[in-house]
């Protein structure tokens, strides 16, 4: 059976890597030291995936088998995900006693019935946030988390874990219900992720649906 752990070398280079994005994150996220996280993880990550792992193919976005199946499954996480945002996590963190500052809709300046704020937010959502956020977060920093482990199921979904509190700190201007409820969603969708056998597809899909349906909803009036 051929041996499938990863170098020392290779493990210290993505925990530095690793510690590198999550000084990131905190430094402008919390600190306001560094520029917005997402576009320089997106680039460190492309580049560390395209020499250390070979291929672009590596990056998770090459053609899926099913675009339906693959848009379906995108499709449902994004409603379990409102569904346990609704009914358990904002419950959880108000029984717990935290509080909002702001919400990604107050931040992008969406408001109830101005189409062009929808179209700007949605613009934003699709780009920005679906695609680069889940490069960043899910496939580079959960990626570069779980080579620390030998890359294992268990270590995958520690790696996931972590990246979590990432991502809700890279959300720390909503407040620490806001990080909590992000951190949260976050996990949600990388458990998609890697139930999909790391399909990136599933979670740029799952984060666009997500930001939608909330953005959707503030716009028509339905939520605050």
């Amino acid at each position: 059976m051929p041996d499938t752990r990863l170098s020392p070398a290779y493990r210290a280079l993505s925990l530095i890597e690793f510690a590198i994005g999550a000084a990131i994150v905190v430094g402008h996220n919390v600190f306001h030291v560094v520029p917005n996280e997402v576009p320089i993880l997106v680039v460190l990550g492309i580049v560390s995936i395209r020499l250390r792992e070979g291929s672009w193919a590596a990056i998770g976005l090459g053609r899926p088998k099913s675009w339906w199946r693959t848009i379906a499954i995108g499709l449902a996480t994004a409603v379990i995900v409102v569904a346990m945002g609704q009914f358990v996590t904002e419950p959880l963190a108000a029984w717990l006693g935290l509080h909002h500052n702001k919400s990604a809709a107050m931040s992008l300046g969406l408001s109830k019935n101005d189409i062009w704020s929808l179209a700007k937010a949605f613009a934003l959502t699709w780009t920005f946030a679906a695609f680069g956020e889940e490069i960043a977060y899910r496939r580079y920093l959960l990626g570069r988390a779980a080579d620390l482990g030998d890359n294992t199921a268990l270590a995958q979904w520690l790696g996931l874990a972590a990246v979590s509190v990432l991502f809700g700190i890279g959300h720390y201007y909503q407040g620490p219900a806001g990080m909590f409820e992000t951190g949260c969603d976050g996990f949600m969708i990388g458990a998609a992720y890697l139930l999909c056998r790391r399909n990136l597809w599933v979670a740029v899909f799952a984060h666009g649906f997500i930001d939608t349906i909330a953005f959707a909803a503030l716009f028509l009036g339905l939520a605050d």
